[in-house]
């Protein structure tokens, strides 16, 4: 559905808007905001793409001599937000960023998706949709209000009441995503203590990207509300599973067919074979884009072994343990499952990276390995290498050397993000390797 300025206006009127939020991401991921009070004059100025900010106060964005900065508001991401209070409701958009000289801005995350999503209208294909998984935990808050690590239930996966203790907070999560446009399929505790996931219907990729990051921000709002603390870090906790955000993908034609779906498949998986060589790009790239997908020091605690996340760059159909899997469904729900993605990766960053190195699959058509039908984790070193499987990088220091190694990555990020997508994730591990731990105090202070 088009959502046009008159049905704004119009929905302010009706639905007592005051506040308007102007969001947009930073090449983090970190959702960002102006707020602006909804009258007609500040509503004018919005509407007509004259609303500005100072990008030389958001990291990675621009130079202070360069700062003036204009948002520009998708007027289908209109959204009125289920809450509020005595002074009015309080409406948002997301807004695409443009420079002061009216071009768009190559460090927008947002922006440098919709310039894959044109490279991929070039080769021939209509919509590239995305159905994703993420999973977070809920804690405890301290008497001062500050998250803890204890968390507020002892449920596994699909527990119910009263072993899952959040059940009452996912469900006003659900209802507000509900109430707020989102098709919410499932909602169900994870396999860890205190984790949970909520799944939504797939959309177009760009629309997938917009409700990934209002998600979050409803799903922290609900938490906080309840007393509790959500968090979309990858492994906030030692000895249990982390949080991954599997990544479903498809590809369209102009006519609506799903392209990846062939019933004629000699290899017998009705697989088509554009999504074989969609597959072998993004087999090709796994390891040097595991950065984008895998963003913090914190993300390569969640890829080891033993807690269900993909360690091995492999596919398969049903088996769970490769990087990627094809999932049973055909026809028009034929996909690929990327399982390696942590909900801490910028999901424009994350989704434009992958949609490139699928079109280099494409367009160069590179051949996918053999599928590994068997399960990794018990292979032995040597089976691995015979067998071909690589590991992914081990650190976030390896995942960055690998991406300024690949250039079809590079080309995806465009050279301003990906400048400063570096530069960061240098000063991070830095700081990081630069830090005396306590497992270090445990382990060496009375050894040596």
């Amino acid at each position: 559905m088009t959502i046009t300025a008159a049905d704004i206006r119009r929905e302010v009127k009706e639905k007592n808007v005051t506040f308007l939020r102007l969001m947009f991401s930073d090449i983090a991921g970190t959702l960002k905001n102006v707020e602006i009070p909804a009258t007609d004059e500040q509503l004018d100025k919005v509407l007509s793409n004259k609303a500005m900010f100072d990008g030389s106060s958001i990291e990675g964005f621009v130079r202070i001599n360069e700062s003036d900065m204009f948002l520009h508001p998708d007027l289908d991401t209109w959204t009125v937000f289920p809450w509020g209070g005595e002074n009015g409701a309080v409406a948002g958009l997301i807004c695409d960023i443009y420079t002061a000289e009216g071009e768009p801005f190559a460090g927008d995350p947002r922006g440098n998706l919709k310039r894959a999503l044109r490279h991929m209208e070039k080769v021939g294909f209509k919509s590239f949709n995305l159905g994703p998984e993420p999973e977070f935990f809920l804690f405890k808050l301290d008497e001062k209000g500050e998250p803890t690590l204890e968390v507020n239930d002892r449920g596994g996966y699909f527990d119910l009441a009263p072993t899952d203790l959040a059940d009452n907070t996912r469900r006003e999560i659900v209802n507000v995503l509900t109430e707020m446009g989102f098709e919410v399929e499932a909602s169900h505790h994870e396999v860890a203590i205190g984790q949970h996931e909520i799944d939504f219907k797939y959309a177009d990729v760009l629309k997938a990207c917009d409700n990934i990051q209002i998600f979050k921000l409803v799903v922290k709002t609900i938490a906080r509300k309840h007393g509790l603390y959500a968090t979309f870090m990858a492994k906030p906790k030692f000895g249990i599973n982390g949080s991954g955000m599997h990544c479903n993908m498809s590809l369209f034609d102009y006519e609506g067919n799903n392209v990846f779906f062939d019933t004629e498949d000699p290899k017998g998986m009705q697989l088509s074979e554009t999504a074989y060589y969609f597959l072998g790009g993004l087999m090709k790239h796994a390891y040097n884009y595991t950065a984008i997908m895998n963003p913090t020091v914190n993300s390569y605690k969640r890829l080891v072994p033993g807690y269900e996340a993909p360690v091995y760059i492999a596919w398969a159909g049903r088996n769970r343990s490769p990087l990627i899997r094809v999932p049973a469904s055909r026809g028009m729900g034929t996909r690929l499952e990327l399982r390696s993605v942590d909900p801490t990766a910028n999901p424009y960053l994350a989704l434009a990276v992958l949609l490139e190195a699928g079109l280099d699959g494409i367009e160069n058509k590179i051949e996918a390995p053999a599928p590994i039908e068997s399960n990794i984790y018990i292979m032995t070193q040597e089976e691995r290498k015979e067998a071909g499987i690589r590991d992914l990088p081990s650190t976030l220091h390896n995942a960055v050397k690998a991406l300024q190694e690949d250039e079809v990555v590079k080309a995806a990020l465009g050279n301003h993000i990906f400048t400063n997508f570096v530069e960061a994730k240098k000063i991070e591990w830095s700081s990081y390797a630069a830090f005396v731990s306590q497992w270090e105090i445990d382990n060496y202070l009375d050894l040596y």
